[in-house]
């Protein structure tokens, strides 16, 4: 399945090509997602997913298969599998970025395929859900670059003492609290899974609901016939 969307920050290019690239900034803007290893070529993380009671967990990599700062375009190919399943995922997604005076216009184009439950609420559905993911993502980054613009490689990471100060925040009483279904960088995160109900909105809910329904009541009579044998 393929997705195309478009987007505009506003920082200049190079501003926004430096952030793009650093996989521990932009993680927070990601739902769902856990990045616990990252090397500056390969991430090592998990998405969870949650489709109506079923909570979902994909163990995966994602490695960039070019970065082309002159042209600032880049690829990145991301595959997992489901932690306690068969199910699979995998796409590669291709970022272009240009100049739009003093901001930056951002293209994605992503090239997915999902299988097991997830796949079986069908391509629009899968389709609105991108195309709301996207939207968050967009409007993460877009307060991120604005509250602490991207230092130039070797001079320090304003980035770094943007996260700093919002974890110091969190850990105070009362301190802001990081969004549900944001992503957490590093081995100690655990991200809130992605709500496919919710994020896919009440009409394509109504479609959901029913098939996770049945895969939850499913689950929980295999659940009893396994427990009803160990007796």
């Amino acid at each position: 399945m393929e997705l195309r969307h478009e987007f505009t920050v506003p920082v200049p290019v190079e501003e926004a090509w430096r952030a793009l690239l650093d996989i521990e900034r932009v993680a927070p803007c990601l739902p769902g997602t856990t990045v616990q290893e990252f090397d500056g070529e390969k991430v090592n993380g998990t998405v969870k997913v949650k489709v109506g009671p079923v909570t979902l967990t994909y163990r995966g990599t994602a490695v960039f298969e070019e970065r082309d700062e002159a042209a600032h375009r880049m690829v990145l190919k991301a595959s997992g599998k489901e932690v306690r399943g068969q199910g699979t995922a995998r796409a590669t997604v291709t970022a272009g970025l240009t100049a739009s005076g003093e901001d930056t216009a951002v293209s994605v184009h992503t090239d997915f395929a999902v299988t097991g439950r997830p796949a079986q609420i069908g391509r629009g559905v899968m389709a609105e859900v991108g195309d709301r993911l996207v939207g968050r993502f967009a409007d993460c980054l877009s307060e991120e670059l604005v509250r602490a613009p991207v230092a130039e490689a070797g001079t320090g990471t304003a980035a770094g003492a943007g996260t700093a100060a919002e974890a110091s925040a969190a850990a105070q009483p009362g301190g802001p609290s990081a969004p549900a279904g944001r992503a957490e960088a590093g081995p100690a995160g655990a991200a809130k899974p992605i709500d496919l109900v919710r994020t896919a909105g009440l009409p394509v809910a109504r479609r959901i609901v029913p098939a996770a329904l049945a895969a939850g009541a499913a689950a929980a009579a295999v659940a009893v016939i396994v427990r009803c044998r160990r007796r």
